[in-house]
């Protein structure tokens, strides 16, 4: 147990100091079709975005010396006019969600034009860059599902916690039906926000199910970092971290916001990494068990059975399904890794009864994601593998992203119409 704690930190602590690189802004071949981000408080114009994806930052800051938009792993260094009003523009950036912050003068600081996303394990800037493919996940006049906040108690903390259910519009029109549930898991430095803000899960679902494309379902979303054991320490990869995470869209290896750097992760072989695999989920395992199941199967009306259950996340979420599922082989029949890795056939040789409840296993990766994209370690791949054994598995590739809120977005919109049916 002590390598495989050991092993998380080495993978998730980032206590290097290196500073991302400074660039100049961009200013060649650049168009200025600038819109305000979708993203943005209420009437404020900047940050902005272009036809070509480039992300314009703008701060009234006279009395500083240096000003720089910190986006996917570059400080673009930012000018100053007369009036002390710094403008600075990013290179082109992938499409969906980024984080993003403002350097100024040394000090990493959210952007006061932007809304505030849980990120990073901070609270910060965020930024929407267009998507040819956002009619899926943008607000139509469709019937509306809610997403709600829900406090309960937790045996096994011994404390309240708090997470997010949606609800889709026929629990609410149709009180004498009962519903499927989705338990659905954040990333690494995110918590139970994540999926309802950044990923837009409610506005996915909504549209869906209004297409015929999704049959109506429950989601809870809970905090997977913050579930400890009275008395138990925190395992260093769910609270602050000095390096912040990688930006999303960053190559692997690059630097990161806030000072920190990713340095060489060790190389892991398959069967090491299925091991670290059913050990991430540590307390929130039993919460999800023992409190959070129980709590909406008591609350809510929902079908109460494996048959009409389902767990998935992205990144350290899908480690976490991927652990969980497996340790509780006849609690959920559905599951889903966004960029967690994949469940390899041979992992199922001490779990029989994973084939036996299993109904769907999706795995889904983003293109630029080096090795779950392609080769013998993808989640095409082990799809295959998994084929060949009798399980219903599916693989997708998110076109053109990387380790970021959009390769997430569609992996759900393609994970939840394979549910239930």
């Amino acid at each position: 147990m002590k390598k495989i704690i050991l092993s998380l930190m080495a993978l998730a602590s980032l206590t290097a100091v290196a500073q991302n690189p400074t660039v100049p802004s961009v200013t060649e071949n650049v168009v200025e079709d600038f819109k305000p981000a979708s993203t943005n408080q209420d009437n404020k114009q900047f940050p902005m975005v272009n036809s070509q994806r480039m992300v314009r930052a703008q701060i009234t800051a006279p009395q500083a010396s240096f000003v720089g938009l910190d986006i996917a792993g570059k400080i673009y260094a930012m000018t100053k006019d007369e009036n002390g009003v710094w403008t600075g523009t990013s290179a082109p950036q992938d499409e969906g969600f980024h984080y993003y912050q403002l350097n100024i003068d040394g000090a990493s600081v959210p952007d006061p034009g932007s809304k505030y996303y849980y990120g990073a394990s901070r609270w910060g800037s965020g930024i929407d860059v267009p998507a040819a493919d956002e009619d899926f996940y943008t607000v139509k006049n469709v019937p509306q599902g809610s997403i709600n906040e829900v406090y309960y108690w937790s045996s096994v903390t011994e404390s309240m916690r708090h997470g997010y259910i949606y609800l889709p519009a026929e629990y609410y029109a149709n009180p004498d039906k009962k519903f499927p549930v989705l338990y659905l898991q954040h990333g690494m430095g995110e918590n139970e926000t994540g999926w309802s803000a950044q990923g837009k899960t409610g506005i996915i679902m909504d549209n869906l199910i209004a297409e015929g494309k999704a049959v109506p379902f429950i989601i809870f979303m809970d905090n997977g970092l913050n579930a400890r054991r009275p008395g138990e320490q925190p395992m260093g990869f769910g609270g602050p971290r000095p390096g912040g995470a990688r930006p999303q869209g960053a190559p692997q290896g690059g630097p990161r916001p806030q000072g920190g750097a990713q340095g060489q992760r060790p190389r892991m072989s398959g069967a090491d990494f299925a091991k670290m695999a059913r050990r991430m989920g540590g307390a929130f395992e039993e919460v999800l068990i023992k409190d959070i199941i129980p709590m909406v199967e008591k609350n809510y009306r929902v079908i109460a059975d494996s048959e009409h259950r389902a767990m998935a996340g992205l990144s350290m979420g899908g480690m976490q399904t991927h652990g969980i599922t497996l340790n509780n082989p006849t609690t959920f029949a559905y599951v889903g890794i966004f960029s967690g890795g994949t469940i390899g056939a041979e992992e199922l040789t001490d779990v029989p009864d994973f084939k036996k409840t299993n109904k769907v296993l999706f795995m889904s990766a983003g293109g630029k994601e080096t090795g779950m994209a392609e080769g013998e370690n993808s989640v095409g791949k082990a799809a295959e593998g998994m084929k060949a054994i009798g399980i219903n598995a599916h693989s997708y590739i998110s076109p053109e992203t990387a380790h970021e809120w959009q390769t997430w977005r569609r992996s759900l919109y393609q994970f939840a119409q394979l549910l239930f049916k």
